[in-house]
C-alpha cells in the first residue's frame, strides 16, 4: 500500500500527468456517450437477420448470468490494475475511448436485425441494458478485453487473464445468438489495429510506461 501511495504522490506532483488524467477521463465520458447514440440508433434502424453458419448450427445457450457478472469481475480486475499502476491510467482511458468511438462508428454503418432465438436477457437488469442491444459489429464483449490484454501484455497474469475473458465473453455471445459470427471474429483483429493506433496517438502516455519512477 505504502509503495503504491508513492505511486501516486509521485505521478500526480506532475502537471503533465494531472492534465492527461483529466483528457483520458473526458474522453472515455465522450465516447460512452457516442456509443450510447450509435446503440439507439441501431436499434431503431435494425432490419432483418441474416443467415450464419455457426448460428444456424448451434443451439441457444443461456449466458446472462456468464456475461452480466463477467464483465463486473473483468471491469474489477481492469480497475485493480489501474489503481496499482496510476502511470497506466492515461493510456488506458485514452486507449478504451478510442476503442468505443470506433466501435460506434461501425456500429452506425449497418443494421442487421437480431438474431433468432437470442438468449433472454434479463430486462431489470440494468448492467444487461447498457451492454446488450442491435449493435452488432464488432463484438465489444469480445474486443474490450483483448484490448487490455494488448496494453497490459507485459504483465503475463493480466495478460492470459484478458485472453481467457476474451475467449470466454466470444464463445459466449455466439452460444447466445447474441452476436453473428463475424462480430467475433473481426474484433481481433479490428482491436489489434486500434492498439496500434493508440500506440501512436498517445505516444507520451505510452512511453510513460517505460519511464524509471523516482520515488523512495
Amino acid at each position: 500500500m505504502k509503495k503504491v501511495l508513492s505511486r501516486y504522490k509521485y505521478h500526480w506532483n506532475q502537471k503533465e500527468f494531472r492534465i492527461s488524467c483529466l483528457l483520458g477521463i473526458s474522453f472515455f465520458a465522450l465516447s460512452l456517450f457516442i456509443s450510447h447514440q450509435a446503440s439507439n440508433y441501431a436499434d431503431v434502424r435494425a432490419s432483418n437477420y441474416v443467415t450464419d453458419i455457426l448460428l444456424d448450427n448451434l443451439p441457444t445457450f443461456d449466458v446472462d448470468g456468464i456475461l452480466n457478472y463477467g464483465v463486473i469481475v473483468f471491469s474489477l480486475l481492469v480497475i485493480y490494475l489501474l489503481v496499482t499502476e496510476p502511470k497506466k491510467i492515461p493510456f488506458t482511458l485514452k486507449s478504451l475511448a478510442l476503442f468505443i468511438i470506433i466501435r460506434s462508428a461501425f456500429v452506425t454503418l449497418t443494421h442487421l436485425g437480431p438474431v433468432p432465438a437470442e438468449t433472454s436477457i434479463n430486462p431489470n437488469d440494468l448492467l444487461s441494458r447498457l451492454i446488450i442491444g442491435r449493435d452488432y459489429f464488432f463484438s465489444g464483449h469480445t474486443g474490450m478485453p483483448f484490448l487490455i490484454a494488448l496494453i497490459f501484455w507485459k504483465d503475463k497474469i493480466a495478460r492470459y487473464i484478458s485472453i481467457a475473458m476474451s475467449l470466454l465473453f466470444g464463445t459466449s455471445v455466439i452460444l447466445g445468438h447474441l452476436h453473428y459470427s463475424i462480430d467475433v471474429f473481426a474484433a481481433f483483429f479490428i482491436t489489434y489495429s486500434i492498439f496500434r493506433i493508440a500506440v501512436r496517438a498517445f505516444s507520451p502516455d505510452h512511453n510513460l510506461w517505460h519511464k524509471t519512477e523516482n520515488f523512495s
